[in-house]
């Protein structure tokens, strides 16, 4: 079984900073790209950022220059990657959902694994 959890989410000010986490857990043989997505009410969710498992990283246009994907593999047997999140403005205000490509044995074709959200509301 494969488990991601995500944490850090909260309420903060415009021009905040907050910094999301999600580790991956469970049977776990290789773990490919993870990504962070959001999805304000009434909009569909969408890509926030993305990073390969060589560390090639995307962002959304829209937070370009303020958000910072990073990961760790394999520290203390966990799977951890995070989002640095400066400058934060109401629009950015969504539940961010952690997300990863994962193959639980050797010969596992692979499926997408996502966490529960985590909110994240900025005021202005």
């Amino acid at each position: 079984q494969v488990q991601l959890v995500e944490s850090g989410g909260g309420l903060v000010q415009a021009g905040g900073s907050l910094r999301l986490s999600c580790a991956a857990s469970g049977s776990i043989f290789m773990l490919h790209n993870m990504g962070w997505y959001r999805q304000a009410p009434g909009k569909e969710r969408e890509l926030v950022a993305n990073i390969t498992n060589i560390g090639v990283t995307t962002y959304h246009d829209s937070v370009k220059g303020r958000f910072t994907i990073s990961r760790i593999s394999r520290e203390n047997a966990k799977n951890l990657m995070s989002l640095q999140m400066n400058s934060l403005e109401p629009e950015d205000t969504a539940v961010y959902y952690c997300s990863a490509f994962i193959r639980r044995t050797r010969a596992d074709s692979g499926l997408d694994y996502w966490g529960n959200g985590t909110l994240v509301a900025v005021s202005s």
